[in-house]
């Protein structure tokens, strides 16, 4: 399956710590998992074409969750960027970090520059990865410094674009304060499977379902009279 790289997709991956309580692990397990599952879904993005790919990793609220594991998801991303960097960079994938930086750990902060500027110049998938991120907190923040909308969509979408199709996994059925400007217009779905256990063959069924649609924003049909 190959598409032209023209879509943005985005997920929520959720799902990581039930996982780990079915599965009778500690929620480090579940999260450890998750990673894994990340690194199957970037290949098969890269693979099928897509020209963005955003995965809400720690939102601005999960900063309520108990500290140790906050600290332990920090310490699997820095992991994560260490061990997959390189990966990326043989793919041309560009990863960039968004969200607030001030509030993470320094040597998490180290880690993010780092494998930004070794993939700075992939010409393939743009991988985004939301850290510390509030939508409700960047709107305010981009409404504070512009003056119309066409300065509000340059701040959010930039050379990124809207989202076309956004995920969430774990059943939920909300968005969680994830790119609520950019998903204006998105065709969403929300899936029951766990984040650690979405599969290849699962993105290839979300874009396959994402193609039936029939997205007109707010036009009328092409047979309408």
């Amino acid at each position: 399956m190959h598409t032209e790289r023209a879509l943005h997709v985005a997920i929520i991956m959720d799902g990581n710590g039930r996982w780990a309580t079915r599965q009778g692990l500690p929620r480090l397990a579940g999260h450890r998992a998750g990673m894994k599952a990340a690194r199957r879904v970037v290949e098969r993005a890269d693979e099928a074409g897509i020209a963005c790919l955003t995965l809400y990793a720690f939102s601005s609220s999960n900063w309520k969750r108990p500290q140790t594991e906050v600290a332990n998801i920090f310490w699997l991303l820095r992991a994560f960027l260490r061990l997959e960097t390189r990966r990326l960079r043989a793919r041309g994938v560009r990863l960039e970090v968004m969200g607030r930086r001030d509030r993470l750990p320094q040597t998490t902060r180290a880690a993010i520059e780092e494998a930004e500027a070794a993939t700075c110049q992939g010409r393939g998938l743009r991988l985004r990865v939301a850290i510390d991120y509030s939508a409700r907190e960047a709107i305010l923040q981009a409404a504070a410094c512009a003056t119309n909308t066409a300065e509000l969509e340059r701040a959010f979408s930039g050379d990124a674009g809207d989202v076309d199709l956004l995920l969430r996994t774990g059943g939920e059925q909300r968005l969680s304060d994830f790119l609520l400007w950019e998903s204006a217009f998105a065709e969403l779905m929300f899936l029951d499977t766990l984040w650690p256990d979405f599969q290849e063959a699962d993105l290839d069924w979300a874009l396959a379902e994402f193609a039936q649609r029939d997205r007109r924003f707010g036009a009328a049909p092409a047979t309408a009279a």
